[in-house]
């Protein structure tokens, strides 16, 4: 598959990281240093449905393969059309059109199926139009509830449903009600029992749990959130229309368009933090 790769210009003191985002017209990588973006590429021509940090590298689903990069150009794996990726196990975990789950480490190993829609994966989470379920030994299991958009599974694992955001202790438990799309969790700050920084969106507003509690979070842009994902000491929330709204440990935030229509998702790396499982 071709690339359409440009030199990048953008030179930071300090760390600088690369968010992936995942869209419509394929995969673009931007430079955020602080909260600043700065330059960014269309890295490969795909419809890019979703796209992770793993352990084999950035991971993308599209409407033909999954794809592959550790720091080159993206590869076909021969999954086939995909819907969802994710970091799970040191590999990567993927989600066909037709339900099938399987895991990448070098080779597709199949690890079950859904008999319904899959929306999202996040480690050995999947939403689909019947539920959340579990990824466990002897394939893949149904965890309840309905119509789930999204998941986390960071600390407590989180799901964005059509009813609300609920969280997992004594079965689901409602957080926030709301028609929900989005949810993200920081692997950095979560721990068992505890679910840190995370971030969830309905296409009305955006939510940010800090403290143990969720709020509303105000916005500098009027776009629904679709995506989050978190860095060390950084937030970068994705909107529908490929604006990037970066939150920095210094309390600063910026946002910047990308024009990316159709953008569905996004992913982190550098610096310390890979967002992988």
């Amino acid at each position: 598959m071709p690339t359409v790769r440009e030199d990048r210009v953008f030179v930071e003191q300090g760390e600088t990281l690369v968010a992936y985002v995942a869209a419509g017209l394929g995969v673009t990588a931007a430079h955020i240093s602080g909260s600043k973006v700065g330059e960014f590429a269309l890295e490969v021509r795909c419809d890019a449905r979703d796209v992770a940090a793993t352990g084999e590298g950035v991971a993308v689903a599209t409407a033909e393969d999954v794809l592959l990069s550790d720091g080159g150009d993206f590869a076909e794996t021969g999954f086939g059309p995909a819907v969802a990726v994710t970091g799970f196990d040191g590999g990567v975990l993927a989600a066909g059109e037709d339900g099938t789950i399987a895991h990448y480490d070098g080779d597709w190993t199949d690890r079950g199926s859904v008999d319904a829609d899959v929306r999202a994966l996040d480690a050995d989470l999947v939403a689909a139009g019947d539920g959340v379920h579990r990824l466990t030994d002897d394939g893949v299991t149904h965890a309840g509830l309905d119509d789930a958009r999204d998941v986390a599974a960071p600390g407590v694992p989180q799901a964005a449903t059509a009813d609300g955001l609920f969280s997992l202790g004594n079965g689901w438990l409602e957080d926030v009600a709301g028609d929900f799309r989005a949810v993200a969790a920081d692997p950095a700050t979560a721990t068992p029992g505890e679910v840190g920084l995370a971030h969830a969106a309905t296409p009305e507003a955006c939510f940010e749990h800090a403290d143990g509690v969720w709020t509303d979070r105000t916005l500098p842009v009027d776009e629904p959130i679709v995506d989050a994902t978190h860095a060390v000491d950084t937030t970068i929330l994705l909107t529908a229309t490929g604006t990037l709204v970066v939150d920095s440990d210094d309390g600063d935030t910026r946002h910047r368009s990308l024009g990316l229509p159709d953008a569905a998702a996004i992913t982190v790396v550098g610096g310390e933090h890979v967002d992988a499982a």
